[in-house]
């Protein structure tokens, strides 16, 4: 045996228990460390190229089957806007599931519905009260033009009150691991409902897993009385299936994207939130700065996707 590797046997084993418990621990943290990257991917650590990312505000990026493909920008909660709405689809539609293509039950629209859809201080769709309308049109009515009378009618509909309707939906925020969002009402006019980008990630992921959500986000406009489109102007450009648009003052643009692109061999949803663009400014000019950067860097990731699930083969 050689002389040191003696001398560390015999007169030191305290050294040698502890080069095995350092190796066992490293072992350990290996182990967990590999079974997070394969039990979640978007925890995997990716080789991505340069990307347009937005410099205002902050982003977070999925592909599916590759994980997390970057996260720019300081998560701090701030102001949502009408991205709240997905949640509010998201709560009725658990608590009242659809199949894709089913209209599901009629609603009564009530007074205070109809009131509010004259205000001209926030996004509306046109309803009558007494109007019967179909719990499917009234989610397209909430997701295509942003119906904020109709988020709060849903609410009151399935659960009594908007009040209580926030309670879901903090509820579900928190089984889905939103730990950095609070919401205080169900159209997200008011500048309480905050949350992250990465938060707002983990919703789209759970929203796209919906095929009604699915199919309404992806819709370009509704019938009203009159045709509402999609606020989303993104949508059939580069890939761009949905998914909500939101603006403020506070909140200034915020977009929660959905696309399908090509790596080269198969279509891959990517999934993306871009918030708090051009804040401060008006609700228009935030909105069309969120269309615009995160449009931009769609159709970089469109381009480079092929290459990027090369590299992280």
């Amino acid at each position: 045996m050689h002389p040191t590797a003696e001398k560390i046997t015999s007169r030191r084993p305290w050294a040698v228990l502890a080069v095995v418990a350092a190796l066992m621990a490293g072992i350990a943290i290996w182990v967990v460390s590999a079974h997070t990257i394969a039990g979640s991917a978007s925890h995997r650590p990716l080789s991505v190229p340069s990307l347009n990312w937005p410099v205002d505000g902050q982003t977070a990026v999925d592909v599916e089957g590759l994980g997390r493909i970057g996260t720019v920008g300081v998560q701090t909660p701030v102001p949502i806007a009408s991205v709240t709405k997905v949640m509010t689809a998201y709560v009725v539609l658990r608590d009242h599931p659809l199949r894709d293509g089913e209209a599901g039950p009629d609603i009564v629209i009530d007074q205070q519905a109809e009131a509010e859809s004259s205000s001209t201080e926030e996004s509306t769709a046109p309803v009558r009260a007494g109007q019967r309308l179909s719990e499917r049109k009234l989610l397209e009515l909430l997701l295509i033009p942003s119906g904020n009378n109709i988020a709060r009618q849903l609410a009151r509909w399935d659960a009594g009150s908007q009040e209580a309707f926030v309670e879901k939906m903090n509820r579900a925020a928190a089984g889905l691991g939103m730990t950095d969002t609070k919401y205080t009402g169900a159209s997200g006019v008011e500048d309480s409902t905050t949350s992250t980008a990465t938060d707002q990630l983990l919703l789209a992921h759970a929203a796209m897993r919906d095929p009604v959500i699915r199919a309404i986000v992806a819709t370009p406009s509704v019938q009203a009385g009159k045709t509402m489109p999609n606020t989303n102007t993104l949508l059939g450009r580069n890939g761009v299936i949905g998914l909500k648009t939101g603006s403020s003052t506070a909140a200034g643009g915020a977009l929660m994207w959905a696309a399908e692109l090509s790596d080269g061999a198969t279509q891959r949803l990517v999934l993306g939130v871009v918030l708090h663009q051009n804040s401060g400014n008006s609700p228009r000019a935030g909105l069309e700065a969120a269309l615009s950067e995160s449009g931009k860097l769609i159709a970089a990731l469109e381009q480079a996707l092929p290459g990027i699930v090369n590299a992280n083969r």
